[in-house]
């Protein structure tokens, strides 16, 4: 599964503490990416970051949903 052709918004917002924390933003908790949680390193850089999140959206994986309700089929 792939998402083309979609725009999609992203806000990053670096704390204070930053690079001792991990970036922070409005959804980005809503974001299954463990360098965002329990993974992250003052050594990672934003590219880093972005580049990952790129990544999980170009290789979806139904199989894994942050909601099991979403990826559910409509029944009918």
């Amino acid at each position: 599964m792939k998402l083309s052709g979609g725009a999609y918004k992203l806000e990053l917002f670096l704390p204070e503490e930053y690079p001792m924390a991990a970036p922070k933003g409005p959804k980005l908790g809503r974001i299954c990416l463990d360098i965002l949680k329990d993974k992250w390193s003052p050594g990672l850089q934003i590219r880093t970051v972005l580049l990952s999140i790129q990544a999980l959206l170009s290789a979806i994986n139904p199989d894994d949903p942050l909601s099991q309700q979403c990826c559910k089929a409509p029944e009918g």
